[in-house]
């Protein structure tokens, strides 16, 4: 019972925030601050997202094969590879890491 709970009031939350971006007059939209914040907004979440699914485990800084994929990502993005050969470069360093034991 507590998890339909849970999904209820998540639901609700993201129901209130929407309705909340909606009732945001255009004139505070428009302002210079804000839209640059909404256009770094994204990024920074994303990188954060991929920093902490890549150095945390549980509560714990760990640095395993993900590192090295994620560094073999970042060579290939400098050498401005195509994004399918990036994401490839990644997979691949990644498994090879754990197949030697990494």
């Amino acid at each position: 019972m507590n998890t339909w709970i849970a999904i209820g009031v998540t639901a609700l939350g993201c129901y209130a925030v929407k309705l909340a971006g909606l009732l945001v007059p255009a004139s505070a939209v428009e302002r210079p601050l804000v839209r640059r914040l909404a256009a770094l907004l994204p990024v920074a979440l994303l990188a954060a997202l991929t920093a902490q699914q890549t150095f945390a485990d549980g509560h714990a800084l760990v640095l395993d094969a993900r590192a090295a994929g994620l560094g073999a990502a970042a060579v290939a993005l400098v050498l401005r590879a195509p994004f399918l050969l990036v994401v490839a470069a990644a997979v691949v360093v990644t498994a090879g890491v754990r197949a030697i034991g990494g």
